[in-house]
């Protein structure tokens, strides 16, 4: 289901990404899967999931999912939603869309028992041991100040993701480890996997760019070349 190493492009809600441009951006991806051996992940805004599930056949996030269970939860979106749906699984407590430990713990159990994979992201050294301690399928290490920056946090701070890939290989290596926050060309992709990760989450330089599967060729290439270099 998740092949490494893994590009998960997240499109948020921006207007670049709603109805038949997240379909095409999607469809992009799945190109892409098919001509690198890499994994290619897209997590579009919630009203978008059911048409892009059935629209590819790479693996599709939800962007956000809350603890609660089916019941009087107005706007929730709740595991049982997203395993209807078809997802295989879920962003968790993004910089954007924060929870509190015990929540995330109850996320992450759920969507477990639900056979869905969860990709919890963290922001320091610190969270990312917690977090690893509770057993998610990936972490992502992404310091919140160097989002859509244009910054990679593999060239502005490295030493944040060498450690979050050392105390992770520490404490549970099981969990696959990502590199986020200004992730924007193949290079970034690259410096990366080079300090250990095991792939990239990014948003706006894909979404946002003017030509968006240019872009991804560039960073799949690059993953590859990384990867088979480690």
């Amino acid at each position: 289901m998740i092949k490494l190493p893994l590009i998960v492009l997240n499109f948020k809600v921006y207007s670049e990404a709603i109805g038949e441009k997240a379909v095409k951006l999607a469809k992009y991806a799945e190109e892409v899967s098919r001509e690198y051996d890499v994994g290619l992940a897209v997590a579009p805004p919630t009203t978008e999931l059911k048409t892009i599930v059935e629209s590819v056949n790479i693996p599709v996030f939800s962007q956000h999912v809350d603890p609660h269970p089916c019941g009087s939860w107005t706007g929730g979106i709740v595991v049982e939603m997203l395993k209807e749906v078809g997802v295989v699984g879920s962003i968790v407590n993004h910089s954007e869309k924060r929870m509190i430990l015990a929540d995330i713990a109850i996320v992450l159990k759920r969507l477990k028992d639900n056979n869905l994979v969860s990709l919890l992201c963290t922001d320091t050294i610190e969270t990312t041991k917690a977090g690893a301690a509770l057993s998610p399928d990936i972490i992502a290490i992404e310091p919140p100040e160097l989002i859509g920056t244009g910054i990679p946090v593999s060239k502005a701070r490295p030493e944040i993701v060498q450690g979050a890939v050392e105390v992770v290989k520490k404490n549970n290596p099981s969990i696959h480890i990502l590199c986020g926050a200004g992730i924007s060309t193949g290079e970034d992709v690259a410096k990366a996997i080079e300090l250990g990760a095991e792939g990239v989450l990014l948003a706006s330089a894909y979404v946002k760019a003017r030509d968006p599967k240019t872009i991804l060729l560039s960073m799949a290439d690059a993953a590859l070349k990384a990867w088979e270099n480690r």
